[in-house]
């Protein structure tokens, strides 16, 4: 018997906790299905896709370094994805074979900031790929302001400000920070196997609020700097999850079982 599955796809991906969470949803629902990892190269990004989209039981995938944005090319993109946010993090087959993209990482990311106020705050963000679009692109609806980027091609970056509408700056990573209510970093530094990020915290204030998208290690060195300056910090648990529940309900039809996140959380740090 055929089994509905969906995958995350990247390079590398070994390190994708993507499957104990969906898996995770799909036991505690009695669900029939199964989600993986594919290792998936930028050369064959084209032939993973055409090979998929003949198969009736994938019910799509999660999309993670470097594929963000290159999956456009391949998809049909009706939420005008490409023309807002500028990257996709998943894509969904539908039953005439024909395959979505969309992007559940900017509802992700601003889910644990939903409370906060933060219209004209300043903020401050690290990076500038795929997951700083989905960053930015949230953060231009939640009406912050300026927004300073951290990047190490500070010209790549500037066209992300024009591009939200977004007011500010862009400067190189050891620049010193500007005084924010808002740090995230949307880069890859920090995680496991790439170099670390050293920022001096010092010039922020102390009701500011230090956000990490990487979540190999939980802990980062951003984060554990943060924490020692008695700064509120949020993990990159938090989005992996909520972006998870928007996209598993996309490929499996029904919402994650509420009220799990504790021991789902407790599963993902063992």
């Amino acid at each position: 018997m055929s089994v509905p599955y969906a995958e995350v796809i990247g390079d590398p991906i070994a390190q994708s906790k993507s499957p104990l969470i969906h898996n995770f949803w799909l036991q505690a629902l009695g669900l029939a299905g199964d989600y993986r990892r594919a290792h998936v190269k930028p050369d064959d990004l084209a032939a993973y896709i055409a090979e998929r989209r003949a198969d009736p039981d994938w019910r799509g995938c999660n999309v993670t370094i470097p594929h963000k944005l290159a999956v456009m090319e391949f998809v049909d993109d009706p939420g005008d994805v490409r023309g807002t946010i500028g990257a996709m993090n998943t894509v969904v087959r539908q039953k005439d074979g024909s395959l979505i993209g969309t992007n559940t990482d900017a509802a992700g990311f601003y889910a644990p900031l939903a409370e906060l106020d933060l219209a004209g705050a300043p903020v401050v963000v690290v990076g500038a790929g795929g997951a700083a679009r989905a960053v930015l692109f949230a953060l231009a609806r939640a009406g912050v302001g300026p927004v300073t980027i951290l990047n190490r091609s500070p010209l790549k970056a500037m066209g992300l400000l024009a591009t939200f509408g977004l007011k500010g700056e862009v400067v190189a990573l050891d620049a010193p920070l500007p005084p924010a209510a808002l740090l995230v970093n949307s880069s890859s530094l920090g995680m496991k196997g790439q170099p670390p990020l050293d920022l001096d915290l010092s010039p922020l204030p102390g009701d500011a609020i230090v956000y990490d998208l990487v979540y190999a290690p939980l802990k980062t060195g951003l984060l554990a700097a943060a924490e020692s300056r008695g700064l509120d910090t949020v993990d990159g648990l938090d989005m992996l999850i909520g972006q998870a529940a928007l996209a598993f309900e996309l490929f499996f039809g029904k919402p994650p079982p509420e009220g799990r996140d504790e021991e789902l959380r407790d599963l993902l740090t063992a």
